[in-house]
């Protein structure tokens, strides 16, 4: 059995989700090698007394590890840091997604799934996926008219697009970046200076899409999403810091 390493953390004196901040320890220590694979975390009471916090946040954030595929339970032997494999699941830390460039980098990785998402809706979508997207495209207007934020049908609309590619792999990623991305869409709700300007901006850019899809023209099609896209960042971009971003009141009809 390998020998417990030493424990090198800290006393966690700062404000917020301690569960979160100690997930993050962790998952640096392991990541780093400094609790290699089939080394034995040290007991609960230990961390807790080193993190200088209950033994419910060890439990909790453990648990979070154990979800992620970093470590595993050994039945009357304790918890282990398993072996890195094909089962570890890709994962974006949510506790890493809190500046605007961070948001950047995501928005840029969904940047290359839209394009060829939109490239491959483009030459394989059939007349219904065509008038799921239009419809989706169209509840957003709905949602607007209601009074309604349309960040659901908008992420709809997206996903109608992903559903044309025939390709399950393609919707299960752009959902996964969903979850990280709705911060992002509240960034852009929120920036209300020039609003009517962004608002226009996203549904031309929305259709323009949709247009080249009916068209089955896939080049036009990955150009328009790429372009979408950009405009995403660009309008995220605006905003200096995400101080500037949590004092602002949500527009509800500005999206990403």
């Amino acid at each position: 059995m390998a020998a417990t390493p030493e424990f090198k953390v800290e006393k966690i004196a700062v404000a917020g989700s301690l569960t979160d901040r100690v997930c993050r320890t962790l998952t640096q220590l392991i990541r780093g090698k400094e609790l290699p694979p089939g080394t034995r975390l040290p007991s609960e009471a230990t961390m807790a007394e080193r993190f200088g916090v209950s033994r419910t946040v060890i439990r909790e954030a453990v648990s979070r590890l154990k979800s992620e595929g970093l470590v595993e339970s050994r039945q009357g032997s304790g918890v282990f840091v398993r072996e890195e494999n094909i089962q570890s699941p890709f994962r974006i830390d949510p506790a890493t997604i809190d500046s605007i460039p961070s948001i950047l980098k995501v928005v840029e990785l969904r940047m290359v799934l839209e394009s060829e998402i939109a490239a491959l809706a483009a030459t394989r979508r059939t007349a219904a996926q065509l008038d799921a997207i239009r419809s989706a495209l169209g509840q957003i207007g709905i949602e607007e008219k209601e009074g309604k934020d349309g960040v659901e049908a908008d992420i709809a609309f997206h996903r109608s697009i992903a559903e044309a590619t025939d390709n399950p792999h393609f919707l299960a990623l752009i959902e996964f970046l969903f979850n990280f991305l709705k911060s992002a869409t509240q960034v852009t709700r929120s920036y209300e200076a020039t609003k009517t300007t962004l608002i226009n901006e996203v549904k031309q850019e929305h259709a323009a899409i949709v247009d080249a899809i009916a068209r089955g023209d896939a080049e036009a099609a990955r150009r328009c999403a790429r372009l979408h896209m950009e405009g995403a960042s660009r309008r995220l971009a605006t905003l200096e810091s995400m101080d500037d971003w949590q004092s602002r009141s949500p527009d509800p009809r500005v999206r990403t």
